[in-house]
């Protein structure tokens, strides 16, 4: 199965990470709603995002090492809908610029708010959005919970 996927991490306080090419950010203690595709699969880019420490390969990378990743939200289709999903974040919630956006002409791929069921809610109003196949929320346990 491929797609796109939303990654709903925790940071638990206050943290500046310095996030390769694009420098140090300060991050906000909150909940982050990171949006990425696995065209070529799900199942080797989720187990890479859920290793406990990994050499950074991307921006998310950097983050996942200091925060965890709660929920996980799979967008399946053989279209890339991952830019459609953070246009549609970015209507709600506020962004760090420039992040796993380096690829496409998005302002980010990395939202956040201190709410995670707000958070959560927006997602999930995205996925119905941009009339994902259906949308699997899963905890990173692998725990699912259908949705959509």
């Amino acid at each position: 199965m491929k797609g796109s996927y939303i990654l709903l991490i925790e940071l638990a306080r206050n943290k500046d990470i310095p996030i390769g090419k694009l420098g140090c950010i300060s991050f906000s203690k909150a909940f982050y709603a990171y949006v990425g595709s696995a065209m070529n699969g799900f199942k080797a880019r989720l187990a890479h995002h859920l290793k406990q420490r990994k050499k950074p390969l991307w921006h998310i990378d950097y983050l996942l090492n200091q925060s965890e990743i709660i929920d996980i939200i799979l967008c399946p289709g053989k279209q890339r809908t991952e830019c459609l999903l953070a246009q549609e974040l970015a209507r709600d919630f506020p962004f760090i610029p420039s992040f796993g956006s380096s690829d496409c002409h998005c302002n980010s791929h990395l939202y956040f708010d201190a709410n995670p069921d707000r958070l959560k809610a927006g997602i999930l109003a995205a996925c119905e959005s941009v009339h994902c196949e259906q949308s699997n929320l899963l905890s990173p346990e692998g725990r699912g919970l259908r949705c959509g």
